[in-house]
């Protein structure tokens, strides 16, 4: 280990003296990454810059009303950041851009909202009957996807989807079920016994129609 440190660091000694001179703005993006792997604060910062905007819209819209009174939007940015940065600094993600790494970044944040979401759930006392799972499914959804703020157009909306997840068959209910627990698609799979390709069919078609409906499904 210390002589890998002493590798990297003579590695990124001239990105450290540039530093001085110019501002980070002007590093390459490896060099940039590089030193925020090395620990220097500065290069950490701006790094977690150029993802914090769009991982604060992400968590804002999937933790929805139910999860944002146990969950902060700021303080679930902060545990991106550790995480992402603990990552770099282990070698553990392969970043090769800036857009890369706002992928990468909106993806932590949405495996740990939906490890949120697991917690939240076991919390609920739900029956498994069809009728309480489609009218639970429908106000969760609700929760993280209504564009509206008026009165009358939220109970259009939930109207709508309301419609929408009585159309749907019991597969789907369960997909999004186990999706909304935090599950994996393979998990998914594995648990619905579908066969993993025939999963990735069915939630293509789930989500056209949930995006037809102006239902955020990113977290899919």
């Amino acid at each position: 280990m210390p002589q890998r440190t002493a590798i990297v660091t003579e590695k990124f000694a001239k990105a450290g003296a540039i530093l001085s001179n110019s501002s980070l703005s002007e590093l390459p993006f490896a060099e940039l990454l590089g030193l925020a792997a090395l620990g220097d604060l500065q290069a950490q910062n701006a790094i977690c810059e150029q993802y914090e905007q769009q991982v604060r819209v992400v968590a804002r819209v999937l933790l929805g009303p139910q999860l944002r009174s146990h969950l902060d939007s700021i303080d679930l940015l902060q545990s991106v950041h550790k995480s992402l940065l603990i990552g770099i600094r282990d070698e553990k993600f392969s970043v090769a851009s800036p857009e890369k790494l706002v992928a990468l970044a909106c993806t932590i944040v949405r495996r740990k909202v939906a490890r949120q979401w697991r917690m939240h759930r076991r919390q609920l006392s739900v029956r498994a009957n069809p009728s309480c799972d489609r009218s639970l499914i429908t106000h969760l959804l609700s929760s993280i996807s209504n564009p509206h703020s008026g009165p009358d157009e939220i109970a259009a909306y939930n109207d709508e989807l309301a419609k929408l997840c009585r159309s749907l068959d019991n597969v789907e209910l369960a997909m999004l079920e186990l999706r909304l627990q935090g599950y994996t698609t393979g998990e998914v799979a594995e648990k619905l016994g579908i066969h993993p390709v025939a999963i990735r069919v069915r939630w293509t078609r789930l989500r056209q129609r949930l995006d037809a409906a102006k239902v955020f499904s990113d977290w899919l």
